[in-house]
C-alpha cells in the first residue's frame, strides 16, 4: 500500500510545491490528501520535506513550531441597542455590523460615535443630566452575585482542544492516539479511533479500544508493542480529541446546540453558551443524559469555596438544563460583598452573611435589620443580632432584605488632646493614666505659644452629653507630677491646652456648651472677670475653683492693678424672695498667698472686678522739635503743662519764631476728621436735594461723587492754635496741659509775607513793617477778574484767620511776619453777556406786566 500511495501522491505534492511558486489552478484532490493522512507520520514528514511542502497545509493541523491558541469564544454582552451616525460610520467603515442601529432610524437613549482608533464609543455630549443621574442610581443598586462570571456572549462554536487529558478519560471514536516508537526501530504514528472503537496499527493490525480509559489504552498498547516488537520502546499520548454535541436549555443566555470538546464540563459549557439569563439559577444547574438526571451543579460551591467536585464531564447528547431561580435575598450595608444572593434551601442569617464574606470591621453585628413581607403582604422589620444563637439561625425567606448597620465612630477608650500641642489627636486611655503620662516635656510636647498656667479637662457628666470642667496648670503638672495639677484622667476626656493669646476662640465652644446644658433651670457654671486683667471675659469653673484660679484663667493681673481691694459681686438666689446682690471686698495680694478669707471659692455667675491703682497711667510721651536747646521726646505725667516741658527742653533759642509755632494734638485731629465727615454728609444731602428741584443740579453725579471722595480723603493734621509767646512770658491763661503724643514744632524766624489765590502773580514778599493788606495785594498785581475780594482773608503764622478791616477811618490792616494772604475764587461770577441777558429779560417781563395792567384798567 505504501509504495502505491507514494507514487500517487508524488504528482500531487509536486503540484503543491509548484503552487507555492506561482498560482496554479491544479491542487491535490481530497482523495489524495486523505490517502496522505493515512500514511505514518514519519512518511508524511519525509514526503513533505522532499517536495518542500508545509505539512500543515495538507493535514490541516498545526506545524511543529506553531503555538497553540484558543479562539475567543465569548465576548462582552451588549448592554443596550445604541445608535450610530450614518455619516461618521460610513466614512470609516464599509460594512454594517450586526446589532447596530442608525440614529436616523430610531430614537435611543445614547448615541455611539467613532473615536480616533475607529472604535465605537458612547458620545458623552448626548448624555443628559437626567440620564447621568439614572445611571448613577443604577450603579448603586445591588447586583446578582455570580452573574458576572458568565456575563458574555458566544462568538464562535469552535471547541477548545488544548487542555490536558486526564487518565480516566474514556477513549472513543474520533479521538487520535499519538504513538512514538524508538529503539531498534523509530516511527511516529497518529492513529484515529474508528467508529467501531478500534485503531489500525500498521504493524500490529486492528486493536479494539472500546470501553477503555486513556490510562488503560496506554497500558494495552505498551503491552502489545513490547510483546510484538522486540527492542522497541513506546511513548503514547492523546492527539486531537473528538468533538461532541450537547444541548443547553432552560434559562441560558443563548440556549441551543453546541459543539464542544469531549473533555468539556458543565462550567465550560456555561461559559461557551454565554452563561445564564437574569432569572437563571446558579445553584441548580442540571445535567441530563438520555432523559435521566445525572447530577446537579451548585455554582456557589465554585464561587465561594473553589469546589469543582460536582463539575461533571459531558458526553455526546447530554442536556445542560438551567431552571429559573426560585428565591433571592438582598444583603447590604457593612458587609464585604453586598449583593443579591440566591437561596437554595433553608439558609439561615449566618449562612447569608457568610455568602457576603462576613461583616466588615465597621459593622455592628448586634444591629441587623431584616425586612420581610408578612402574610398580609405588608413589609415588616425584624431586629436581629449575631450574638444571639436563635437570631443567627433565623431562616431566610424569598424577598428578604438584610441591612447590616455600621458601628459608632465614637472612640470609647480614648483621650482627645487639642490646642497648642505638638501632636494633637487621640491617645489610649489606661486605668490610672495622668496628664504627665501624655505630656512628658514642655519643650518636646507643647508649642511655644502654649499657656503653661491655664488648661482644661472636659469630662462627660451624664448620658445627655453634658460636660463638667476641671482646671489645671499644664506647666506644673509636667514639672511636678506629684502636684494636684497632674489630674487622673477618665475615658473620653478632652484636654485643652490654650494658646496664650487665642484663648477666647478656644473657649467660645466650651462656654456655649455650658450655657446650653442648663435645661432644668440650674445655674450655668460660668464666672466673669473684668477690669485690670490681661484677658477679661467669661470663664468656666469647676467644683473647686477659687479666685486665684480665675486670675490664672484671665492671664494674670495687668500692670498697675490695685491688689489691696478687688470687688466680688455674687448673686444670691432665693426662690421665695428672688435674687439679691452681694458685694464683697477681696484682697488680691492675700488671695495670691492662699489666704482662705480672700481666696474664696467661686460660685456660678460671680463677677470679679480688678481695680487700677489711683492715678495710675501708662507712660505718656510728647515731642518738641525746632528752635529749642534740647529737642526730642519727653515723658510726662498727668497735669504737666507746656511750660514745664519747655523748661526741661532748655528753653527757646534766639532764632525761635514763637508766633509761628505749630502744635499738633491727636484729639484735635480726631475732631477734625469727624467735622470733615459731617461736612461731606451735609454736602451729599444738599446735592441730592438740589437734584429734586426745578432749577436742578449744575454738576453731574460723577462730578459730585468725585468731589465728595476728595473731601472725605482730606488729610487733617490736628493743629491747635496756641500763644507760645504768652506761655513763655508766664501768662497763665495761655499755658495748657499736655496730652499723650502731643507735638510742638518751633520754626526759626520768618520775615516773609505770601500772597496766594486769585491774584495776578501769586508770590512771596519780604516783610516790611507797617505795610498793609492792600499794599501786599498790589505787590502781587492785584486781584483777578474772577476773584472774590470781599471774602479775602489773612492766615496768621500761628494758625489763626482774620479778615482785613478796611474802613474810611483806618489806614488798613497791617501785616505780620509769616502771614499769608488768600484771595478766593468767586463761585457766583457772571460775565457781562450773561448779566445783560438777565437784565433784558427782567425789563421785558416788567413791560409786559405794565401793559397788561394798563389794559385791565381801560
Amino acid at each position: 500500500m505504501f509504495p502505491k500511495a507514494k507514487s500517487l501522491l508524488a504528482a500531487g505534492l509536486t503540484l503543491v510545491a509548484l503552487s507555492s511558486v506561482q498560482a496554479l489552478a491544479v491542487t491535490p484532490s481530497p482523495q489524495m490528501i486523505e490517502q496522505f493522512k493515512q500514511l505514518p507520520k514519519s512518511e508524511q514528514a519525509k514526503l513533505a520535506k522532499q517536495y518542500g511542502v508545509d505539512l500543515s497545509s495538507l493535514t490541516g493541523g498545526s506545524s511543529a513550531n506553531a503555538q497553540v491558541t484558543n479562539p475567543t469564544l465569548v465576548g462582552e454582552r451588549k448592554s443596550e441597542k445604541a445608535c450610530v451616525e450614518k455619516d461618521s460610520y460610513s466614512a470609516k467603515r464599509q460594512s454594517n455590523e450586526e446589532g447596530l442601529v442608525f440614529c436616523d432610524d430610531t430614537k435611543t437613549k445614547s448615541k455611539f460615535v467613532l473615536n480616533e482608533d475607529g472604535e465605537l464609543v458612547v458620545d458623552e455630549s448626548e448624555v443628559t443630566d437626567a440620564q447621568q443621574t439614572e445611571n448613577a442610581e443604577k450603579a448603586k443598586k445591588l447586583k446578582l452575585f455570580g452573574i458576572e462570571l458568565f456575563a458574555g456572549e458566544p462568538s464562535t462554536f469552535a471547541p477548545v482542544s488544548d487542555v490536558p487529558v486526564p487518565s480516566e478519560y474514556m477513549v472513543g471514536p474520533g479521538d487520535t492516539i499519538n504513538i512514538q516508537l524508538y529503539g531498534k526501530d523509530s516511527n511516529d504514528y497518529q492513529l484515529t479511533v474508528q467508529r467501531d472503537g478500534a485503531i489500525q496499527f500498521p504493524e500490529l493490525g486492528p486493536i479494539s479500544l472500546v470501553g477503555l480509559s486513556f490510562a488503560e489504552v496506554k497500558q494495552l498498547l505498551k503491552s502489545k508493542i513490547s510483546h510484538s516488537m522486540i527492542g522497541v520502546e513506546s511513548n503514547i499520548s492523546m492527539g486531537e480529541l473528538r468533538s461532541i454535541r450537547i444541548f443547553i436549555a432552560g434559562e441560558a443566555y443563548k440556549p441551543g446546540s453546541y459543539t464542544v470538546s469531549s473533555l468539556s464540563t458543565l462550567t465550560q459549557a456555561l461559559y461557551i453558551s454565554g452563561g445564564l439569563s437574569d432569572i437563571g439559577s446558579l445553584r441548580n444547574i442540571q445535567l441530563k443524559r438520555k432523559g435521566k438526571l445525572i447530577g446537579a451543579l451548585d455554582l456557589y460551591d465554585l464561587l465561594l469555596k473553589g469546589d469543582t467536585s460536582h463539575d461533571l464531564r459531558l458526553q455526546s447528547g447530554d442536556v445542560v438544563f438551567i431552571p429559573a431561580a426560585k428565591a433571592h435575598v438582598s444583603i447590604d450595608g457593612e458587609v464585604r460583598r453586598p449583593a443579591i444572593y440566591e437561596l437554595k434551601g433553608k439558609e439561615t442569617l449566618a449562612d447569608v452573611i457568610n455568602m457576603a464574606s462576613g461583616i466588615k470591621a465597621t459593622g455592628y453585628p448586634q444591629a441587623i435589620a431584616l425586612e420581610r413581607f408578612n402574610e398580609k403582604h405588608l413589609k415588616t422589620v425584624l431586629s436581629l443580632s449575631l450574638k444571639s444563637a436563635s437570631d443567627k439561625n433565623e431562616i431566610i425567606k424569598d424577598g428578604d432584605t438584610i441591612q447590616v448597620k455600621s458601628s459608632s465612630e465614637r472612640i470609647d477608650n480614648s483621650i482627645d488632646v487639642v490646642g497648642a500641642v505638638v501632636r494633637p489627636g487621640q491617645y489610649q486611655w489606661k486605668k490610672g493614666i495622668k496628664v504627665a503620662d501624655i505630656f512628658q516635656s514642655i519643650w518636646g510636647d507643647l508649642e511655644v505659644t502654649a499657656d503653661l498656667d491655664y488648661s482644661l479637662v472636659l469630662r462627660q457628666a451624664n448620658a445627655h452629653g453634658d460636660i463638667k470642667v476641671k482646671q489645671f496648670s499644664i506647666g506644673k503638672a509636667i514639672n511636678n507630677p506629684t502636684s494636684v495639677n497632674n489630674l487622673t484622667l477618665q475615658p473620653r476626656d478632652q484636654i485643652i491646652i490654650f494658646k496664650y493669646a487665642e484663648r477666647g476662640e478656644q473657649l467660645a465652644p466650651v462656654v456655649s456648651k455650658l450655657r446650653k446644658q442648663t435645661r432644668l433651670g440650674e445655674a450655668s457654671q460660668l464666672v466673669e472677670v473684668n477690669g485690670n486683667v490681661r484677658f477679661p471675659g467669661v470663664y468656666p469653673i469647676g467644683d473647686k475653683n477659687r479666685v486665684t484660679d480665675l486670675l490664672s484663667a484671665a492671664g494674670g493681673l495687668e500692670e498697675g492693678s490695685y491688689t489691696l481691694s478687688a470687688e466680688l459681686t455674687r448673686q444670691n438666689v432665693n426662690p421665695e424672695v428672688g435674687v439679691s446682690l452681694e458685694h464683697k471686698a477681696i484682697n488680691i495680694g492675700k488671695a495670691l498667698k492662699n489666704d482662705n478669707a480672700n481666696n474664696v471659692k467661686l460660685q456660678s455667675r460671680d463677677i470679679l472686678t480688678i481695680r487700677t491703682l489711683p492715678d495710675w497711667q501708662e507712660t505718656r510721651w510728647v515731642t518738641i522739635q525746632g528752635e529749642v536747646r534740647f529737642p526730642g521726646t519727653y515723658s510726662i505725667q498727668r497735669g504737666e503743662t507746656m511750660v514745664d516741658v519747655l523748661e526741661r527742653a532748655g528753653g527757646l533759642t534766639h532764632d525761635a519764631f514763637t508766633f509761628g509755632a505749630i502744635f499738633l494734638r491727636d484729639s484735635v485731629k480726631a475732631k477734625e476728621k469727624e467735622q470733615v465727615r459731617k461736612l461731606a454728609d451735609e454736602l451729599r444731602r444738599e446735592i441730592a436735594a438740589k437734584a429734586l428741584t426745578k432749577d436742578g443740579g449744575t454738576i453731574s453725579f460723577e462730578q459730585a461723587q468725585l468731589m465728595l471722595n476728595q473731601l472725605e480723603n482730606i488729610e487733617v493734621i490736628g493743629r491747635l492754635s496756641i500763644d507760645l509767646r504768652g506761655i513763655i512770658t508766664g501768662v497763665k491763661d495761655a499755658d495748657l496741659q499736655l496730652e499723650a503724643n502731643d507735638e510742638l514744632y518751633i520754626p526759626s524766624k520768618n520775615q516773609t509775607v505770601s500772597v496766594m489765590g486769585q491774584v495776578q502773580y501769586p508770590s512771596t514778599h519780604r516783610y516790611i513793617a507797617n505795610d498793609t493788606f492792600d499794599q501786599y495785594l498790589e505787590m502781587a498785581g492785584g486781584p483777578r477778574k474772577r476773584a472774590d475780594e470781599n471774602r479775602s482773608y489773612i492766615l496768621r503764622a500761628n494758625g489763626s484767620v482774620i479778615f482785613p478791616n478796611e474802613t474810611w477811618f483806618s489806614n488798613g490792616t497791617q501785616m505780620m511776619a509769616g502771614d499769608t494772604i488768600i484771595v478766593p475764587l468767586d463761585t457766583e461770577y457772571k460775565d457781562t453777556l450773561t448779566v445783560w441777558q438777565q437784565v433784558t429779560s427782567v425789563i421785558y417781563n416788567s413791560a409786559v406786566a405794565v401793559a397788561s395792567i394798563a389794559r385791565i384798567n381801560n
